[in-house]
Order: structure tokens, then sequence, then C-alpha cells
């Protein structure tokens, strides 16, 4: 067993995306290609990665690790052990697992090896009845190896019996509640998966005579490929060399509802999801803030680096000059992973540094991407006052976050989130900020393209951590006890 720290041990106050998934087929050194798809995914999960590829003499194999991707899979020797023209990969935080204290047999792939053949499975989001299928397959006889919610599906796989590996994957998701995008190969297919809602984000990229399949298109452009579309919300596409790509719907077709936050914060800017471009999106989040939240000052700064869209914007709608007045150390990566606590004390000055300079004397109105626990927000707020700012305005990119995400996102206990224990003005007095204003849930939608905001009776995406509105009941943390928000 093995202990590790946080992935971000002095920044315990974001919302952390769980996983990044990648595959190819029909390419030469797939391995390759799929360290360079993790690599642009490794702001979804920073933990571990793994790989798995196929090859027609030395069959399925595996590589799984702990830490960076470039630390991982970039040496040949690594590399030399994974041949093959087919593959997947995954890259993690914890999820329903031990947070923490992840062991090496919880880093997807996971392989199970069934009468039909081998299968390789990655799996981004988070399922909600994990909990209630793991009993009643350990009870019919399954054995877990991991803590993982994931593992659910090969072992529903396992039982199934169906005759091929995409009608036994389609079994198994028919009894999976929540949220999944799903990357998963044969020897010779490539698979991927939506859930009915579209909750996590899933793509189709063309690359010569072979294909990609990632959560974000920055891994695309990173290997060369041609963003081809979406994975459509419910629809799984098996893709093969010899017979291109295949869709089938096996789901119920219900009403989309993808992740919100993945335009707030998740994905990188340069991605593009839903057809929008995030970075537009984050900059248009920022001018619908400046609209609905105005205030006198002297520069609008971001809090490095997730807020710079949003500030961007928010500075071309009001006026107010841009400026970087806080510095973000580029190098940090794991350099503190067992800090002593007297570094620790030292928290986010580790990360980021104020521009003295600049901010002496000034009125600051401070954009960040949203407030979590609060606390990186109150040691920012003091470093702008050490150094002189004269008042501090706190202008965040999205609603308050009141509520935890069962979907995929390590989100902390209800009563670890500011905004579920006080009101905005609570907030203020406890930040010691001279102001703090939240974009309403109505600008956000309008910031995505919803130009009359969001539609109360059916809202078009997941937003359940502003809202306590969940698209799919978490009936796991139901049954320990977690309170649903009161219908109104």
């Amino acid at each position: 067993m093995r202990d590790l720290p946080p992935a971000h041990p002095f920044d315990d106050d974001k919302l952390r995306e769980e996983c990044g998934i990648f595959g190819v087929v029909g390419v030469t050194d797939a391995a390759s290609f799929v360290a360079l798809g993790l690599h642009a995914l490794q702001h979804r999960g920073q933990e571990a990665g793994g790989i798995v590829t196929h090859d027609p003499e030395q069959g399925f194999n595996s590589a799984r690790r702990f830490g960076y991707v470039r630390d991982n899979f970039t040496s040949q020797s690594v590399m030399d052990t994974l041949p093959g023209s087919i593959g997947i990969g995954h890259v993690r935080y914890s999820t329903a697992g031990s947070k923490g204290n992840t062991q090496i047999r919880d880093v997807q792939p996971f392989f199970g090896e069934f009468s039909v053949g081998g299968v390789a499975i990655a799996h981004n989001g988070n399922i909600t009845n994990a909990a209630a299928l793991r009993r009643e397959l350990i009870e019919r006889g399954s054995i877990f190896q991991s803590s993982s919610d994931s593992e659910c599906i090969i072992h529903l796989m396992a039982r199934s019996l169906q005759r091929d590996i995409p009608e036994r994957m389609k079994d198994a998701l028919r009894r999976v509640e929540g949220a999944f995008s799903v990357v998963a190969m044969t020897r010779t297919k490539l698979i991927g998966v939506r859930d009915p809602l579209g909750v996590r984000p899933l793509v189709i990229g063309k690359l010569g005579d072979g294909w990609a399949l990632a959560s974000e298109t920055c891994a695309l452009d990173i290997i060369g490929a041609e963003f081809v579309r979406e994975v459509e919300p419910g629809e799984m596409v098996v893709i093969s060399t010899d017979k291109g790509l295949k869709s089938y719907k096996p789901f119920e077709q219900t009403r989309s509802r993808f992740c919100i936050f993945e335009h707030v914060y998740f994905s990188r800017p340069d991605s593009i999801q839903g057809g929008r471009s995030v970075y537009e999106t984050r900059r248009q989040i920022g001018v619908e803030l400046a609209r609905e939240a105005p205030v006198a000052a002297d520069l609008v700064c971001p809090v490095p680096d997730s807020g710079t869209p949003a500030a961007i914007g928010y500075s071309q709608e009001s006026g107010i000059p841009y400026a970087m007045g806080i510095i973000r150390n580029q190098y940090m990566g794991r350099t503190f992973i067992e800090p002593t606590e007297q570094i620790r004390n030292m928290g986010v000055r580790l990360k980021l540094n104020i521009n003295r300079a600049l901010v002496r004397g000034k009125k600051i109105v401070l954009v960040d991407d949203s407030v979590v626990r609060g606390t990186t927000t109150v040691k920012i707020r003091e470093m702008l006052l050490d150094a002189g700012a004269a008042e501090v305005h706190f202008r965040i990119a999205s609603p308050p976050t009141a509520w935890p995400c069962f979907y995929g996102v390590d989100t902390p206990n209800r009563d670890k989130l500011l905004a579920a224990r006080m009101s905005e003005e609570e907030m203020r007095v406890h930040l010691g900020v001279d102001s703090l204003r939240f974009i309403s849930l109505d600008g956000l939608y309008r910031a995505v393209g919803e130009a009359k905001g969001r539609n109360a009776k059916a809202p078009q995406y997941c937003d359940a951590c502003f809202s306590g509105e969940y698209p799919v009941a978490p009936s796991d943390m139901i049954e320990q006890g977690f309170q649903l928000k009161a219908a109104e």
C-alpha cells in the first residue's frame, strides 16, 4: 500500500475533475499516441496513469504508474513493453475508491479476459449505484481487485450472456447509474460510450487511416488528429480499421445534461465542448459578470490560470485595465510532494506571488473561477493587502458551489462547502474582502450560449453543484444519509 499526497498539496480549494481518457486504433506505435493524448489531458488527473495496448504476437500489455505522464511514459524501456496498433489510456485523481491512499490496482485501464476475448476499459465519471452493484456482484461470486467503482463494469460484462464484447458492454452499462464516458478496446476494436445524459465529455478524431477517442479536443490536437464530432449522449461507437465507425444507441433516449462546470473550469481553454470554444465561453462569463456586478476599481486581475479568460472578459466589458497582479509559479509540480509543516504553512505563497509594484495603492478586482472552501481566497486577500492594495473586490466566474458532485468530480462534503453554510454577504465578511459577487446561474447559462438563461423546468446542463438539482439520484449517497434539496 502506498500513501499518495494530493496532486496539489497546497491547493485543496478547487474542485478537481477525476479522470481523462484516450484511445487510438489503426496507427503505428499506438502507445506513443496514447501517451501524448494523456499528456494533453493531464489537467484532468495528476495522481496516476495507465496504458493498455494489444499486439497480435504479444497479446495485451499494460503499464500503470503513479505520477505524471511525462515521468512515466516517455522512456523507451517502458514504451517498448507496449507494442501494437490499438491502445487506450487513463489519467486519474482518486474516484469512488480510497482517496489519498490509492493502490496500483486502482489505476486504470482495467482488463478482463472473457470467453469471447479480452477487453480493457477506462472510465471517466462516477457510478452512483456502485455500492449496491458491488454488494450484488460479490454475493454472486465476483471477486473485486480494486476499490474503484469502474471495476463494476468489468464484472457486469463477465456475467452477460451476450456473444461479443460490445453487446456485453451494452448489457453492463444498462445496469449502471450516474455519469460515464468510457473508452474500451478488444484485440481489434476501439469502443466509446457516453451515458444517456452526456454528463462527461468524449470526442472522436481521425488520424490518417486511424481513429482516436478523447475526453477533450486538445488531446486530438497534440497528435495531429482531425476532430470529427462528439460521441452523442447515450451513444456507443465501435471502431475498427476494416469496418470503420459504427454507431449504436443502446439506451433509452433522454434530454442531455452536459456538465456546465466543464465550461467553467475542468476543460482546457483550447478545447471545444458542445461546439463552443471553452476559452470564448470563459471570456463571455467575465463579460456577463461585469454586467451583473460592476465596481469602481483600478485594475482587473485574474487568479491564474483558471481565472484568466474571465478576467479578460470582465476587463473588456467594464473598461477597467487588465493586469497580471498575481504571478503563478509554473514549475512547482511535485517539488514539495512531502513538505515539512513549516513549508506547508507557507500555503499558497509557494504557488502564487503578488506583483507588488503593480497592485500597491490600487483598487483590485480579482477574478477567480470558483470558491469552494474559501481557504485560498483568504490567503490571496491577505497577500494583496500585505502588498499594499487599497481595496480587494472578488468576482467569481461561477455561481456559489453549495452542493457536492456525485458524477466524477472530487467535491468536499457539503458541510465543507462555504456556500452551503453562508449567504453571499456572510461569505464576504468571512473572506474579509471589500465586495464579493458570483455570476448568477442565468448569467452563466447566457455565457454558454443560452440567450434566455436557465430553463428552470428543464435545465439544459447538469448544474447540481450550484442548484442542488441532481439529474440522476445519487442512490448510494442517499442510502448513506445524504439529504437531497427539498422541493420548492
